[in-house]
């Protein structure tokens, strides 16, 4: 009993000491996440020795005497938790005065000498909208005798169509819409645009000028200037325009002032970055600036035109879409940017791979600009020259990250779990893919919360990748918006094709006279099941409606020549559908001889 007891006493001593040991190895509380599995003991019933024991990956840094350096000051200037949460309130203070006030005062109303208020314009702005005009542009009168102070913002100039846009003979895309130059352009054209060809407003800053609408036109030549090459179009237009300076209009010199806001949320990450160890902080003062940064100075959304100042609509999208991206940050951060950033102490490869990752994914209308994929669907992709090579490198070089950060999971013991959710994740996209009536679009932000989990681990890669996404998230959210994964036909579409049938041209007369007496006539047939009626272009501006309601004369369009026998004249023709004009047929071109030259099919 005695021995018994004894041995009993001790097993009872033995399993206290192991649990008071096992207490005191209990790990930090951020390693009982959901994504870290159980770590297998051994077996003592296994017939294979145990593997090595999967291990948590952290930065050693490089030069550590160096790299300490700035929270070794940082504990010499503010000792005490209190006077470093006094120090972050103060930087964070002076960003949002550094910040708001340049860009307060770089967008205030601006009168001309008149008193009129220069109009706000977006990049795409036009006086004459495509298919919006009515017949004959009566709805985007007047054409002459009118003259407005207007200002543009920065970067216009890369901004392009991405369908295709006809413009007399040929179908424009993915280039600036900015046709014919000094003196005149013609009246679709981008204002912006036209503007920084002709020298009136910078891209890098954007400018005021003066629009003065002059009227019909007959010759708009191309030309290559201030970094847009212009478009020609050798035929008469109902409007055209010209852009000239106003020194009366006391445009902000938005150079300095944008300077000032581009250097303040650089300067205020780098510090938070270089001089902080809190983990929590660096992410949300990181995350918040540099979303405000891209909301308003270096990709801000589009606005409305006729405000007298951008601020209030930028305030507006702003505020609309920083709570739920604040949500999803704090997501972020819990499952994948804490286990990087927390504990690291490398502060200057901090700022070299995952703050500059940062700026490089969030600034991607700069960084990414030069690769050919506008929008990642088959029709962009069959449509834009180079986009499938540049998409199959971006695979390649995608493979190549994902197997080095499966290496590391691997090693870390979390393989497993990530197979199985990617795995999920894969199935339902493919379920995504299959439904009817709809298209998968993987947004800026959805590659990045699709991809983020997996940098979760404290390696040179992940700090980089994880930096990079997290900046494509920014920007995608604070440019477009949380678009929707799953888009229709019509919204994908834009203002592209249909894909519906086209008027077919049965015979062409042309009838000769003197000088502008010259007429064409047109025998128009097709397969109009579906259709109302039919719609006449005449060098991209509407000229003819009729519809099969009003009796068979709908299928006979005649124009009298305007061009005189001096210029060539453009015909295109198409259904109409519920008041909604179809897809366009080919260009005709009635040569200034006399000669029809009908358009290629498609």
């Amino acid at each position: 009993m005695a021995d018994a007891g004894g041995r009993l006493e001790r097993q009872s001593s033995d399993t206290t000491r192991s649990s008071t040991s096992e207490d005191a190895r209990l790990l930090p509380t951020e390693q009982f996440e959901i994504e870290e599995p159980p770590s297998p003991g051994p077996s003592t019933n296994s017939p294979h020795p145990p593997g090595p024991p999967p291990k948590r990956h952290t930065i050693t840094p490089i030069l550590p005497s160096i790299q300490h350096l700035p929270i070794d000051l940082i504990q010499r200037l503010f000792p005490t938790r209190t006077s470093k949460r006094a120090a972050a309130a103060s930087l964070l203070l002076l960003w949002l005065a550094a910040f708001f006030t340049p860009l307060i005062l770089s967008t205030r109303p601006v009168r001309d000498s008149a008193g009129e208020y220069a109009i706000n314009l977006s990049c795409v702005d036009t006086l004459f909208p495509r298919n919006s005009c009515g017949i004959d542009g009566t709805s985007c009168a007047p054409f002459a005798n009118l003259s407005v102070p207007f200002r543009c913002p920065a970067n216009c100039a890369p901004v392009s169509v991405l369908e295709p846009r006809p413009v007399g003979p040929q179908d424009v895309v993915y280039r600036p819409l900015v046709v014919g130059g000094q003196p005149h352009y013609r009246g679709d054209s981008f204002v912006c645009g036209a503007a920084i060809h002709a020298g009136i407003v910078s891209d890098a800053h954007g400018g005021c000028g003066r629009l003065t609408r002059v009227g019909e036109r007959d010759s708009f030549p191309a030309s290559d200037r201030n970094g847009i090459s212009s478009i020609a179009f050798p035929s008469y237009f109902p409007l055209a325009y010209t852009v000239t300076e106003d020194p009366s209009i006391p445009c902000p010199r938005s150079d300095v002032w944008r300077l000032l806001a581009l250097l303040a949320t650089p300067t205020l990450t780098v510090l938070a970055t270089l001089f902080s160890t809190s983990a929590p902080f660096t992410f949300a003062s990181v995350f918040a600036t540099i979303f405000a940064h891209t909301a308003f100075v270096s990709d801000p959304p589009g606005t409305s035109r006729h405000s007298l100042s951008v601020l209030p609509d930028l305030v507006s999208l702003f505020a609309r879409r920083l709570l739920p991206a604040s949500f999803c940050a704090a997501v972020i951060y819990r499952l994948s940017a804490r286990r990087t950033l927390e504990g690291l102490t490398a502060q200057l490869e901090k700022v070299a791979l995952w703050l500059a990752g940062f700026w490089f994914g969030a600034t991607s209308n700069y960084t990414l600009d030069h690769i050919p994929i506008q929008r990642l669907t088959p029709h962009d992709l069959e449509q834009q020259p180079g986009a499938k090579a540049a998409l199959a490198a971006i695979v390649a070089v995608l493979a190549l990250a994902a197997g080095g950060q499966a290496w590391h999971l691997r090693a870390e013991g979390r393989l497993p779990l990530f197979a199985r959710g990617y795995g999920a994740l894969g199935a339902l996209l493919l379920v995504f893919v299959l439904l009817p009536g709809v298209s998968l679009r993987l947004h800026h932000y959805v590659l990045a919360l699709l991809l983020l989990p997996a940098t979760g681990m404290q390696t040179r890669p992940s700090l980089l990748y994880q930096g990079f996404l997290l900046g494509l998230f920014v920007n995608g959210v604070a440019r477009w918006g949380f678009d929707s994964v799953l888009q229709t036909t019509g919204e994908l579409r834009n203002d592209g094709a249909f894909g519906s049938p086209v008027p077919e041209v049965l015979s062409v007369v042309v009838v000769p006279g003197n000088g502008s007496d010259n007429s064409i006539a047109f025998s128009l047939g097709g397969e109009t099941r579906g259709a109302d009626g039919i719609s006449a272009v005449v060098n991209d501006v509407e000229r003819y409606r009729a519809f099969f309601a009003d009796g068979p004369e709908w299928a006979n369009f005649t124009w009298e020549g305007r061009g005189g026998g001096q210029m060539d004249e453009y015909f295109r023709f198409a259904f109409i559908s519920d008041g909604m004009v179809l897809d366009f047929s080919g260009t005709g071109t009635w040569l200034a001889n006399g000669t029809y030259i009908a358009p290629e099919p498609k």
